[in-house]
């Protein structure tokens, strides 16, 4: 299975569990990475056949813009299913950071796996 990634899209969202968290915008980053066969739109070179990263990154941020959350791990959740239920991905890896969370840290957030990330004939290659 191919992938497509998409690196440090930047989203300011109101995310937080402290009250004044609920009254800021704060800076999410994603990084997602998508399983894709690139194959249909790369033997005709059109893009209705590709996985059109520029839309799916638009709706990533409109969506984390226009919702409020209180957990990292909530946002990532939804906005996985967002993208399996309205992109025609079978399976994606999504990491949702949080910089500045943590003042010892340079970044904070959580991975998460969904769908058919590998590819079920994949699973014979695993070993």
């Amino acid at each position: 299975m191919d992938r497509v990634f998409i690196n440090s899209l930047e989203v300011l969202s109101t995310i937080g569990v402290y009250e004044w968290e609920k009254t800021i915008k704060q800076k999410l980053v994603f990084d997602l990475v998508l399983a894709f066969d690139n194959r249909p739109a790369a033997a005709t070179d059109d893009i209705n056949l590709a996985l059109d990263y520029a839309v799916l990154s638009q709706r990533v941020v409109e969506y984390a813009q226009n919702n409020v959350f209180e957990l990292l791990e909530t946002m990532a959740e939804r906005v996985a299913a967002l993208i399996l239920d309205e992109f025609n991905v079978p399976g994606l890896q999504l990491t949702l950071s949080k910089p500045g969370a943590v003042v010892m840290a340079a970044n904070v957030g959580v991975q998460i796996t969904r769908g058919d990330f590998y590819g079920s004939s994949a699973q014979g290659n695993l070993g």
